[in-house]
């Protein structure tokens, strides 16, 4: 029997820009669900995106980062700023964490935070919520031509799977796998899923999460590709290891399909 071959996408940043949900989520979770002494209690929810947020979002693994860092820009003293934020990111890691203690909160609490203000926008909205997702046209035309073709597809993402589905049922994708935060590490996804599959190919914005993959004994000898569209660093695309090949987003065909035949 033919081994499938199955090809991985990440969701926020490669097939989704959702930067103004983002914001206005974050937002939402520190107006109405966030515990903190350092905030005005009349945010304006109708804050432009920042462009600090904006900046700092290739830092961003997890949705309840977003949070911390929505935080620091719009707090009462010594806001985040284009002037300090090279600061911030010289140790970003440290940084969160040290937000975290000292105003006792913990991960799980702040993501449960982030889902309850996108559960809000649904109920209240869910046309308006959904029209904050913009989908990448050729990425998405891409993921339908290859599953027409017989290639299964897999998305695994650092969203909540709900959230994720809601807007795939909205640009009408369907993919065969869906992973949300609550299975896991990527890596760790997609040690189960080589069992089973050929992967013919993962596509991801982050960096470190393609070097987690490349670096592992498991799963070194999946494809890796970095989303030249996704949110980067400057760094990102300089000096790539070998294991790792930018992808333009005009190339997908040539590179993940044309190339494994």
């Amino acid at each position: 029997m033919k081994e499938k071959e199955l090809i991985l996408f990440d969701f926020d940043g490669v097939i989704i820009d959702g930067m103004h949900e983002y914001w206005l989520s974050s937002l939402l979770a520190c107006k109405y669900y966030l515990n903190s002494k350092d905030l005005c209690s009349d945010i304006d929810i109708n804050l432009k995106t920042s462009n600090v947020f904006i900046s700092l979002r290739p830092w961003i693994k997890y949705g309840w980062e977003m949070v911390i860092i929505t935080h620091e820009i719009i707090k009462k003293n010594n806001p985040l700023t284009d002037k300090n934020k090279n600061t911030f990111l010289a140790d970003y890691q440290k940084n969160c964490t040290e937000i975290i203690k000292k105003n006792s909160w913990d991960s799980e609490n702040l993501q449960k935070c982030l889902d309850k203000a996108r559960e809000l926008q649904i109920s209240d909205n869910f046309d308006k919520w959904i029209s904050l997702h913009n989908p990448f046209i050729e990425v998405v035309q891409f993921i339908k031509y290859a599953k027409k073709n017989g290639y299964q597809i897999g998305i695994i993402t650092t969203k909540g799977k709900s959230f994720t589905q809601k807007i795939l049922n909205k640009i009408d994708i369907n993919p065969d796998f869906l992973y949300g935060y609550e299975s896991g590490s990527k890596t760790e996804i997609i040690t189960k899923l080589i069992n089973n599959f050929k992967i013919i190919g993962f596509v991801e914005d982050r960096l470190k999460t393609l070097l987690n993959v490349v670096n592992n004994s498991q799963t070194s000898n999946v494809p890796c590709y970095l989303a030249d569209w996704g949110y980067l660093k400057e760094e990102d695309r300089i000096n790539l290891p070998k294991k790792v090949k930018l992808l333009k987003l005009n190339d997908l065909n040539i590179n993940l399909l044309i190339s494994t035949n």
